[in-house]
Formats: C-alpha cells, sequence, structure tokens
C-alpha cells in the first residue's frame, strides 16, 4: 500500500491500520478456546477431584490441533451459506465454540466424564477449524509486505488471550462456581464474533484443484530435497526438540495446585510470570538469532531450555513458595521463548518457497503431536515417581533432541541461516 506520492506507509502507519487491528482481534480469537483447554480445563477438572491420569489423558482432546490439515481443503472447496468463504467459516466455528465452551459449566466430570471429554473434543475441533481459516484469512487480508508485522502481531494477541482463562477465569474459579465461569469466558468470543461481522474478507479464495496438489506435492518434495533419511531425522527432531519441555508443563496447573497454591495466586503470579516470561524470551530469541544463526541458536536455547525445567524440581521440594513460584515460571518461559523462536526458524527453514503453505502447516502438525504424548502420560508418570523425579525425567528427555542437532543442525554449519519465513510458521506454535 502507498500514499499518492508513491511511498511506503510509516511504521506507525503500519501498525496502528485497520489490517493490524483485524490481526489482533483474530489473534485474541484464536487463542481463548486454545487456552481454555490447555489450563482452564485441567484446574476444572482437578478441583473437581479428578485423578492426574484422567486429567493427562485429557490432553489427547488437543489431537485436532495436529490433524487440522486433514479437512482443511474441505473448508477450501465449500463456502458456507453466510458471510464469504473465510468470514463465513470463521463465523460459524465462534459461534459453536461461544455455545461448546458455554456448556462445560454445566457438566459433571467425575459423574459424566466420557460427555465432558466428549464436549471438550468438540472445542478442540472448533477451535483447530477456527485457526485453519483464520490463517487462510490472513493471508489473503495481508500483502507480502506486511505478512511480518501482520503475523507478529496476531501471535502476540494468541499469547496475551491465554490471561482470559488461564488468569481471570480461574480468579473466577475461586469466587463463583464453575458454570457461571465458564460462561464468562465464553462470551469473550463474541470478541472474535464481533471482529468477523466487522471486517470485510478482501478477496475470495480459490479451491484446491486437486488433492495432488494440496497434499501429494508438498510430501514429494519435501523428500526430493532431503531425501529418506535426512527428512526422517528432520521429522525426529521436530518431535523430540521440546519432548521435555513440553512433558514439563504438560500438568501444571494441577501440579501448582497439589503444591498448595490458591487458584488466585496461580492466575495472577504463575500465568502472568509465564506469559511475559514467553514474549521477553520470543523478543530476546529473534535479536540474539541474528548475531547467532539457527544452528547455533537451537544448541544455546535448547541448553537453557533444560536448565530451566530443573526450576520445577526445586518448587516442588520447596512448596508453595509465590516468590520461588513467579522466579522458576519466568525462566521457565524465557526459555520456553528463546527455544520456539529457534525452532520455528527450523521449521521455516526446512521448507520450499513453492510450498510454504502447506509445508508448514504440515509441519507445525508434527510439532504438536510431542505435546499431546507427554501430556497423555504425565499423570501416570507422576503417579508412579512424583513430581520430583518427573521433573528430573523431563530434563533426561529433552537429550535425544539435542543429539539430533549433530545431524540436522550441526554447530560449525551455518547453513541457510535466512529467517524470513519465520513469522509466517509462528503463528502455528505460538502455544507450544
Amino acid at each position: 500500500m502507498q500514499d499518492q506520492a508513491g511511498e511506503q506507509p510509516s511504521l506507525a502507519q503500519s501498525i496502528f491500520s485497520l489490517k493490524m487491528l483485524t490481526c489482533v482481534f483474530i489473534g485474541l480469537s484464536s487463542g481463548f478456546p486454545y487456552y481454555v483447554l490447555a489450563q482452564l480445563v485441567p484446574a476444572w477438572l482437578r478441583t473437581e477431584a479428578v485423578d492426574l491420569a484422567t486429567i493427562g489423558l485429557f490432553s489427547l482432546i488437543l489431537l485436532p490441533y495436529s490433524w487440522k490439515f486433514l479437512w482443511a481443503p474441505f473448508m477450501d472447496r465449500y463456502m458456507p451459506p453466510v458471510l464469504g468463504r473465510r468470514t463465513g467459516w470463521m463465523l460459524l466455528t465462534q459461534v459453536s465454540l461461544l455455545f461448546t465452551i458455554g456448556v462445560l459449566g454445566f457438566l459433571q466430570p467425575l459423574e459424566a466424564i466420557w460427555l465432558a471429554a466428549a464436549v471438550c473434543g468438540i472445542v478442540a475441533f472448533f477451535s483447530a477449524s477456527q485457526d485453519v481459516v483464520i490463517d487462510a484469512f490472513r493471508r489473503e487480508l495481508l500483502t507480502d509486505n506486511e505478512l511480518g508485522l501482520g503475523t507478529t502481531i496476531h501471535v502476540q494477541a494468541f499469547r496475551i488471550s491465554g490471561l482470559v482463562p488461564g488468569a481471570l477465569g480461574l480468579i473466577l474459579a475461586d469466587r463463583f462456581d464453575w458454570d457461571l465461569v465458564f460462561l464468562i469466558i465464553a462470551a469473550f468470543m463474541l470478541i472474535g464474533i464481533s471482529s468477523t461481522l466487522m471486517f470485510a474478507e478482501r478477496q475470495s479464495s480459490l479451491a484446491p484443484k486437486t488433492l495432488k496438489d494440496a497434499v501429494v506435492e508438498p510430501f514429494k518434495d519435501f523428500i526430493q530435497r532431503n531425501n529418506w533419511r535426512g527428512a526422517g531425522l528432520i521429522l525426529a527432531f521436530m518431535f523430540f526438540y521440546k519432548l521435555g519441555d513440553n512433558m514439563a508443563v504438560a500438568l501444571q496447573t494441577p501440579f501448582l495446585i497439589d503444591l498448595g497454591f490458591t487458584l488466585t495466586t496461580i492466575g495472577l503470579v504463575a500465568k502472568n510470570a509465564g506469559l511475559w516470561g514467553a514474549v521477553v524470551g520470543g523478543i530476546l530469541g529473534g535479536i540474539w538469532m541474528l548475531k547467532l544463526g539457527i544452528n547455533r541458536a537451537l544448541w544455546l536455547f535448547g541448553i537453557v531450555q533444560i536448565g530451566t525445567i530443573f526450576g520445577f524440581s526445586v518448587l516442588s521440594e520447596a512448596g508453595a513458595n509465590t516468590s520461588l513460584l513467579a522466579i522458576v515460571m519466568t525462566l521457565e518461559y524465557v526459555g520456553v521463548g528463546l527455544g520456539t523462536v529457534a525452532f520455528v526458524a527450523f521449521i521455516a527453514r526446512s521448507t520450499s518457497p513453492a510450498f510454504a503453505a502447506t509445508q508448514l502447516s504440515l509441519l507445525t502438525a508434527i510439532t504438536v503431536l510431542p505435546r499431546t504424548v507427554a501430556s497423555a502420560s504425565a499423570g501416570f508418570i507422576i503417579e508412579a515417581i512424583g513430581y520430583t523425579s518427573f521433573f528430573y525425567l523431563c530434563m533426561l528427555c529433552a537429550v535425544p533432541g539435542m543429539l539430533l542437532l549433530f545431524k540436522v543442525a550441526p554447530w560449525n554449519d551455518p547453513g541457510r541461516e535466512s529467517v524470513v519465513a519465520v513469522d509466517e510458521a509462528s503463528d502455528s506454535t505460538a502455544s507450544m
């Protein structure tokens, strides 16, 4: 976009534009339901006396985030009867989320655990579907020059949205019944619904012509560029690099409840420290990576990730110490932010410009699997060996990912150090 004199808009004009405001709203709308499932639901289950093993298994409801690419072509090909191709699907998924999240608080998990799991699974399906169409909508809304800024704003809005279920929701749960809490949190989906109705779709997208164009060709290109062995090593690295980190935070809220922290303290201290720690870590990681390059950043930030997990083992022995909680959570999520920015850069570097959109959606789906696996198994492991030993195990589980760096990102081999597509991939990995 240029003015009449042919000059590019200033940074301030770009930031405070209607397009960037749209990115704020759709980022918030994307984050609300995810953090309901990842942060509010585990707290709800634990306070309702559901055991840790069952809570861990509940993380399997997040599988739609891993498999959303399976039904994405259908959302490309078919247009809903209301609004446009993108905004129509956005509205349908957002209205569905408004009602399904609101229903959760009226369920009794101990008496109907399968019903609670089914409703949570439906929430996850609509949330993942909303993410599919929001990504496409943002791509069509922004020009190439605006994509980096718009995606960065979207990612930060996504993260900040976690304050609603993860902080406000827990604070409300200390004062009100869960049915009212979920109704209040569900009402925040009205922000997304309002933005969908307010911001017009810029253009109508074309449906994929064939399944081969949509899925097979991107896979074929990835194998041809890396060969089977190289592709396997890259995929293994994507699975293992953040496995230990994902395990450590899988049952974070139940862990803090078991230590004796009140929900208000968790909401005010732990969630805020985690959020802003991740934001600071992401910003610092982006700056440092310009000097280090992707390969060396993966090594250094990976070591930081392992070291910060140790803080949880210290906290598990110290008990309900609020000051220590703030320190441990801040350091842990600074490590999360650092590791994520380098990891996202590696994912982007592993894609081909010709198939970047499809390959990113498939590769980032793989990166979600360790979080789901870790969460599903964490409850059983904790009940068997206790929290302190569990966190030591998490540190050990991070080692395979570091060892794979010798093959996929050697320290002295700078490789392709461009981070051009980092912001493009960040929205798919912002919840890591």
